[in-house]
């Protein structure tokens, strides 16, 4: 359904999949993409653990300062300038900004955009107006759940991400994900 979705969009697209980690949003952002590819266009994941920010920044208050989490953790206006907005108006985009292991720039080059590609955003907290996304799709889980599922050291994210998705736009394509082998779906159009 996913997948159906982003080949009817026209041109250069920008889809994103917004999900807590044990959502696994890198992972659908990927069977989407390649599906995609199968079909015939031109379809590539950016994660956004890979525009995080440095340390120094998102380190400032502490390593587990909820606001920070929320506000300054990722480098979202580094995504819209380097793939959003290189990809519309430039017709090129950069995969990976940030390496958080070795706290230092990845130094990726630009790759070239066909004139139908889409691009699959995707981890967590990515459903924001700053990605202006042609298509949203949102894994959303339950409280009980994260707190079953979440690794031990990210437990701490959970009440921001749940902050996150009760204030976050509407999706396109909302799963409900509490049981990943029964996922309950709402599209809207």
């Amino acid at each position: 359904m996913c997948a159906d979705r982003a080949l009817r969009l026209p041109g250069r697209a920008i889809v994103v999949v917004d999900g807590a980690p044990p959502a696994h949003p890198d992972s659908l952002a990927a069977d989407v993409a390649d599906t995609i590819r199968t079909a015939g266009r031109a379809a590539d994941v950016v994660r956004v653990d890979d525009f995080i920010r440095p340390a120094s920044t998102r380190l400032e208050w502490g390593p587990h300062d909820t606001e920070s989490y929320l506000t300054s953790w990722y480098d979202y206006p580094a995504l819209r300038r380097e793939v959003v907005d290189a990809l519309h108006d430039h017709g090129r985009w950069l995969p990976r900004l940030w390496d958080s292991r070795r706290d230092r720039s990845f130094r990726d080059q630009m790759r070239s955009a066909t004139e139908d590609q889409i691009l699959v955003i995707s981890g967590p907290m990515t459903l924001r107006p700053i990605l202006a996304p042609d298509l949203s799709i949102a894994l959303r889980m339950g409280r009980a759940t994260l707190d079953r599922l979440m690794p031990p050291d990210l437990t701490w994210t959970i009440e921001p991400l749940l902050e996150f998705a009760e204030h976050a736009p509407t999706p396109t394509i909302e799963v409900r994900y509490d049981h990943p082998g029964r996922p309950a779906i709402a599209e809207r159009v």
